[in-house]
């Protein structure tokens, strides 16, 4: 990793190294001489709404880049956005967000301010968590002052927007005021730089017009490149379902890591760890970068049980310590048919259970059966295995 240096212009060239975009052009060097002399850190703002509970792998790339300003002195300003997220992010969307009761906004700020500090630093002297709905909360008079910022043209040069526009497709009040709440919390705030991911650059520009509008200086814009989700093409998205939360269990982020295209290695080794692809063969890159992963936030003797715990159920196809049990249903009987018993143990169609079964695909304690009926006093206590993953300790009731 190249050194931050200690002068304004080599900090800047440091925290922008792998940073999409740094706006505007040297602007950032130029906030970090002024602060220098005025004798004081810079404020650096990050919005996350709690539209779900957990943190996810694509959330750390920005809040990575956070804790570099930290690192050089400067202090976070972390803006739970519990109002906000009442609007909803229209951010890449085509339609408007569902909403969210107050008590989930409520309970997903917990877990997210919780979570960040898997990567901040949480030195009261070096961060600063806030929520939005100290200053969002406003008197009618102040949202209409808020309001006059900004032009129905301008808000509709968004490309979700000018996109759904163009499509005769709904956007909501609500959602046109979206921009103008987030640039709101970098006047509240008094932002020097807010950072965010490369689709929120409409979002954070537009902060800069907002506060001069309100008379301040402007703050300098850092967007981080995206994530790709573990399908290697969207964006690390919970609604996707392509995501790694950061509070996991060290199995399942390991697998989940493995489970990532060959080409999605090289934004991942950039964006998670600075480093290019190492030059040991695809599989044992992937494996190196599922172990990277599960030790960051879980250490190194968990990442080396989760990778033994892999190899032992996916490669030695050995069944795992600890399992799902499964009591067979109470008139099941002397005699248990086993597609029924299949379906209902890994949740899959009877007809789907059978076929599995011709295919050789299911062994009970590691040896393959094909018979569609056998004693249920046989299977109590014995190891189903439905292919390479899916294993249930059967009981009977």
């Amino acid at each position: 990793m190249p050194s931050a240096g200690t002068d304004p212009t080599s900090q800047a060239a440091f925290l922008a190294r792998n940073a999409a975009e740094s706006l505007p052009e040297g602007g950032l060097a130029a906030r970090l001489a002024d602060a220098a002399k005025e004798g004081r850190p810079l404020r650096v703002k990050l919005g996350l709404d709690p539209t779900a509970p957990d943190i996810h792998l694509g959330h750390t790339v920005v809040l990575q880049k956070l804790r570099e300003f930290q690192d050089l002195g400067h202090r976070v300003v972390l803006i739970v956005g519990d109002y906000t997220a009442r609007v909803g992010d229209p951010s890449g969307r085509s339609s408007t967000r569902p909403q969210l009761t107050g008590e989930e906004i409520d309970a997903n700020a917990r877990t997210y301010q919780e979570q960040a500090f898997t990567v901040l630093d949480d030195d009261p002297d070096r961060l600063e968590v806030r929520r939005n709905g100290e200053w969002l909360d406003m008197r009618a008079e102040e949202l209409f002052a808020l309001a006059r910022t900004t032009t129905v043209a301008q808000l509709l040069e968004r490309d979700d927007f000018a996109k759904r526009y163009a499509a005769n497709q709904p956007i909501s009040v609500l959602e046109l005021l979206y921009p103008l709440m987030q640039g709101y919390d970098s006047v509240a705030i008094t932002a020097d730089v807010e950072l965010g991911g490369t689709d929120q650059t409409f979002n954070l520009l537009l902060g800069r017009d907002v506060q001069r509008a309100y008379g301040m200086g402007q703050q300098c814009v850092l967007t981080m490149p995206i994530l790709p989700g573990t399908d290697g093409v969207e964006k690390m998205s919970k609604s996707l379902g392509n995501h790694i939360g950061v509070t996991e269990p060290p199995a399942e982020m390991y697998g989940k890591t493995l489970s990532i295209p060959d080409a999605a290695m090289e934004p991942w080794y950039a964006l998670l760890f600075g480093e290019t692809v190492p030059d040991s063969g695809p599989r044992e890159a992937k494996r190196a970068l599922a172990r990277r992963v599960v030790e960051r936030f879980h250490g190194p003797d968990a990442a080396r049980d989760a990778e033994a715990g892999f190899d032992r159920i996916f490669v030695e196809h050995a069944a795992p310590d600890d399992m799902d049990e499964f009591v067979l249903a109470p008139d099941t009987g002397t005699e248990a048919h086993l597609p029924a018993v299949i379906a209902a143990a890994v949740g899959v169609s009877r007809s789907q259970a059978r076929r599995l079964l011709q295919q050789g695909a299911v062994s009970l304690d590691g040896e393959r059966v094909e018979v569609q009926d056998m004693p249920a006093a046989g299977l109590d206590g014995a190891v189903l295995q439905v292919g390479k993953r899916q294993f249930r300790r059967l009981r009977l009731a």
